[in-house]
């Protein structure tokens, strides 16, 4: 047997959460294909896209969980969120909204599924002027909220998209490996 054969590798499950039209289909997409669709589609109910990284020579197998964010579908999010290892909140740097909805779906990921790493991206960064964003508003929620950590993405660009889901990637895997 060759040494990776005789390893498993890992299998994670992480839970991609916020308003709708806020680019959750747009980062995944753009993290596991490096595409970008201009047009809106709305998810329903849920999808989910697979993918294999390997980190440290283990293999991960990765399943995102695109959860739709309107609300015809709160309903149905407790089965969806079964399992997840980690979550991404993300909200839209052009919708105030869905930034104050960020609490709301902080307090639901956390009653299915506990104390599991999260971090909130920023999206659609490329369409605002950097200059007025609320840095301070984000930060102090971060801080309160105790995520993991806090990416600037826009999934037309690629800004940020990378380093943010290898963020969450990394945790997981450093988590795991030990166990």
């Amino acid at each position: 047997m060759t040494k990776n054969e005789d390893k498993k590798g890992f299998v994670f499950k992480i839970t991609v959460i916020g308003d709708g039209a806020v680019g959750k289909t747009s980062l995944i997409k753009k993290y596991t294909q490096g595409s970008f669709q201009k047009d809106y589609i709305k998810t329903l109910g849920a999808q989910f896209s697979k993918y294999d990284e390997e980190i440290e020579g283990e293999n991960c197998k990765l399943f995102f969980w695109d959860i739709a964010g309107q609300d015809e579908f709160n309903f149905m999010r407790p089965t969806f969120y079964k399992g997840s290892k980690a979550a991404i909140i993300v909200f839209s740097h052009t919708d105030e909204e869905s930034f104050k909805h960020i609490t709301d779906w902080h307090d639901d990921i956390k009653k299915y599924c506990g104390d599991i790493p999260i971090i909130l991206f920023g999206n659609k960064l490329d369409l605002v002027d950097k200059e007025n964003l609320q840095d301070e508003k984000v930060d102090k929620l971060v801080k309160e909220r105790r995520f993991l950590d806090y990416f600037k993405t826009s999934a037309k660009t690629g800004t940020g998209v990378y380093k943010g889901f290898q963020a969450i990637i990394n945790e997981l895997y450093n988590k795991y490996k030990e166990s």
